[in-house]
């Protein structure tokens, strides 16, 4: 199911200042059925400097009649009347999952979004915060009669029967990272939101439909012209993806400044789109292979910011949640970025977090992409942000 009678208007997002991502104020919508009348992705994108990822949530249709909504995205008039021709067929939206504390691109829709939807229940992560002033839920447009805290025994939960769910609840001093992964019980498909993503080979349809950001980064320098190619389409998305997940790929040398205005003035397109020509970018010849490493041919991986920053600091605390979500049958995960759904079974998405544990059999991201998240890490530790990390010995 896709969108249909294309108005502008229709991707109308007001609240983008909010979080000023790109695509900022108009925000196309797509929908695709995953499991035939009963689940439903909806995708839109986000990012910084035409670097651009899907965001996507996930809708699910309960045994008894209606929906159940896993990390809403923007209420677009689009999105609202996508939802609501599934709401004609299958009933009414119950029940409104914001299933983290901490991803703020996922928590700044729940309130708008349920105010399309007022016979809806909230159910929110435990522990919510906000910065840099720690204000209540309703202060930030929650609807505080409708919104409730997830239980932390998942049996209380009014959808039970039909879910599992398990909290990874990570105490970071100033914050908790939180995540809630969703176990479908009869589709068997497993609901995640950052902890664990795969990486299509391929750009994905939401990006398709403007390419220009694809474009843009497909070239390796600043003098290359812009051009539409299925080629080019797909090498941009390749490179946006070194981009997001690692920020400075090892493959990427900044340009200095100097060089980076004398190429502008050479750059085959300066138009405000392009950013008068800046480009600050060289691509060296071993890109592809640093592409191939990451995506390890589609299979469930943690990005390196969790792996670096976050997870190590509770690391026997992810290993026990990561246990207790592999117990589940599930044979599908959907995920809040890039690709999804994609197979992957319990134990695949426990080898995840393998980085956790003193693992011969791991294959670890090469360490020089790694590097410049390693350099924030270190600096957060020196500045006393963060703690060092460390993994845990196997016996």
């Amino acid at each position: 199911m896709n969108s249909q009678n294309i108005n502008p208007k229709d991707w109308s997002w007001p609240f983008w200042p909010v979080v000023p991502l790109y695509p900022y104020g108009k925000r196309r919508t797509l929908s695709f059925e995953v499991v035939k009348d009963t689940i439903w992705i909806f995708e839109q994108l986000q990012g910084i400097l035409h670097t651009i990822v899907p965001i996507r949530m996930t809708i699910i249709k309960l045994e008894a009649g209606g929906l159940l909504i896993y990390a809403p995205v923007a209420p677009t008039p689009e999105c609202v009347r996508l939802i609501n021709e599934l709401v004609s067929e299958h009933g009414a939206v119950k029940y409104i999952i914001l299933p983290t504390s901490s991803g703020l691109e996922h928590k700044v829709f729940v309130g708008p979004f349920a105010r399309r939807f007022p016979q809806a229940e909230v159910f929110v992560a435990p522990h919510q915060w906000s910065f840099p002033f720690n204000l209540p839920l309703s202060w930030l447009g929650f609807p505080q009669k409708r919104t409730q805290v997830l239980p932390t025994d998942d049996r209380q939960a009014p959808f039970a029967h039909e879910f599992d769910y398990a909290i990874l609840d990570i105490n970071l001093g100033k914050g908790s990272f939180v995540e809630v992964a969703f176990f479908h019980k009869r589709s068997r498909t497993l609901l995640v939101t950052d902890s664990v993503l795969s990486i299509p080979e391929a750009p994905p349809a939401i990006a398709q439909l403007d390419p220009y950001p694809l474009l843009f980064h497909a070239r390796d320098n600043a003098l290359q012209a812009i051009a539409d190619t299925p080629a080019n389409r797909r090498q941009g998305w390749q490179k946006i993806a070194l981009f997001a997940v690692y920020f400075r790929p090892s493959a990427v040398e900044l340009t200095r400044l100097g060089q980076m205005f004398r190429d502008a003035l050479q750059a085959p397109e300066r138009s405000p789109r392009a950013y008068f020509g800046l480009f600050p970018f060289r691509w060296q010849a071993n890109w592809q292979r640093s592409f191939d490493h990451l995506r390890g041919n589609g299979r469930p991986f943690v990005a390196p910011i969790l792996q670096t920053l976050i997870f190590p600091q509770a690391p026997q605390q992810v290993l026990d949640w990561a246990d207790k979500v592999a117990n589940w049958d599930f044979q599908q995960i959907i995920s809040c970025h890039f690709d999804s759904p994609f197979f992957a079974l319990p134990q695949q998405f426990r080898n995840a977090f393998a980085f956790l544990e003193n693992n011969s059999n791991y294959q670890s991201l090469p360490e020089a992409d790694h590097k410049f998240i390693k350099e924030l890490e270190a600096n957060l530790v020196k500045r006393g942000i963060a703690t060092p990390a460390f993994v845990i010995r196997n016996s």
